[in-house]
């Protein structure tokens, strides 16, 4: 039996990501962001029409500012009151669970998506797809970007810049590149 390359990705193996029906995916997910960034604020709302749709979830009062991109949508799920600012990327091949009452500055990338070391399974397309959780009432500062398969507490913050490639405690700060832990003044 022959496992589709979106059932890999699911599966957190890896998958090509070259394939049709994950390219219709995408395709979807830029028509419903397109819709998005391309409404009047009074018409868009917190979350345009098709973008809400798209979602795997969309507590209430959550709100993403445009522009925004998002590569397939369904695996995205924000808790109550989240809110994401201008800018924001979520290469969301794996499930991004954003908890509620968080806020994400401007220009905040998160990327689910490995691809292979070896440069033959790069020019194949070869990904893996690994989850991000940000946990309630955290805080990630503008232009912060978090790697795959990082998880951050309740809580915490995550500095203006800082790359999170690790996990982060709950009510915890961490700053710079790689990200590391900070004693508050």
């Amino acid at each position: 039996m022959t496992t589709s390359e979106r059932a890999k990705m699911a599966a957190g193996e890896w998958y090509t990501c070259i394939d049709d029906e994950l390219e219709a995916l995408r395709l979807a997910a830029r028509d419903a962001v397109f819709e998005h960034n391309g409404l009047a604020p009074r018409q868009r709302g917190n979350i345009a029409p098709a973008l809400r749709t798209l979602l795997g979830g969309a507590g209430e009062g959550a709100r993403i500012e445009a522009p925004f991109h998002c590569a397939y949508g369904f695996n995205l799920f924000l808790g109550d009151g989240t809110f994401l600012n201008a800018g924001c990327t979520i290469l969301d091949t794996a499930p991004v669970r954003i908890g509620k009452g968080t806020l994400l500055g401007p220009n905040v990338q998160i990327y689910c998506a490995e691809h292979h070391r070896e440069a033959s399974g790069r020019l194949a397309g070869l990904e893996i797809a690994k989850p991000v959780t940000i946990g309630d009432y955290a805080w990630i500062g503008g232009s912060a970007v978090i790697l795959a398969g990082v998880s951050i507490g309740e809580g915490a913050i995550v500095g203006a810049g800082a790359v999170v490639t690790r996990d982060v405690p709950a009510s915890k700060t961490v700053v710079g590149n790689p990200a590391r832990v900070v004693t508050p003044r």
